[in-house]
């Protein structure tokens, strides 16, 4: 199957921006995941549902950012994330907002561990990172490809995942939300911006 088969595939099986929410929302408060049903997981998916609705209230988009969104012609996003993904929490509300801006773009969302033939194609340092935006044209060219979290951060995970003292994830993703909280989703708007630029 080529590219464009993979993601007609993949938007046939998607969900919108209010299906995904409303999964996430019934995920969390009755104890489960998307994949694998393991306590950790469970456990970020029912954080993640907490800081999605925050992110989604407070987030303000930036007047550049606005304009660009509000100007694009037809365009399919397409979004591979989990419900326990941290990064995911700080960006899909984020995402799913900028998509709101224009009823051209078609916000799908999709599961990575159902579509591992999708995400392949999208690997960050041959890893399956999430989240991942594909924006796509009407014909589903991909036009960019954004994700798994601003470049800043992106170097910081890298730094601490190569590190032979790395402190355990589970003290090194408070690193990574507090540099999302101090950070206020400024890198991710100013990224966007540039890819819809190009």
């Amino acid at each position: 199957m080529d590219l464009k088969q993979i993601i007609s595939k993949a938007i046939e099986a998607s969900y919108s921006s209010d299906e995904y929410e409303r999964m996430f929302t019934s995920f969390a408060s009755e104890g489960k995941t998307s994949g694998e049903q393991k306590e950790d997981l469970i456990h970020y998916t029912k954080l993640n549902a907490q800081r999605s609705k925050r992110i989604a209230k407070t987030s303000v988009l930036h007047p550049d950012l606005i304009k660009k969104v509000q100007g694009l012609s037809k365009q399919t996003w397409l979004l591979i994330t989990e419900t326990w993904c941290g990064d995911a929490a700080n960006s899909v509300p984020l995402i799913s907002k900028v998509a709101e801006l224009n009823e051209g773009i078609d916000l799908r969302i999709v599961l990575r561990d159902e579509h591992t033939e999708l995400m392949d194609h999208f690997l960050t340092k041959g890893g399956r990172s999430i989240p991942k935006l594909i924006a796509l044209d009407a014909d589903l060219n991909v036009l960019f490809d954004w994700g798994p979290r601003p470049e800043e951060l992106q170097r910081i995970y890298w730094d601490w995942r190569d590190s032979e003292n790395k402190m355990p994830y589970s003290e090194f993703h408070l690193v990574i939300q507090k540099w999302y909280n101090d950070n206020k989703l400024e890198a991710i708007q100013s990224e966007l911006s540039t890819l819809l630029k190009s």
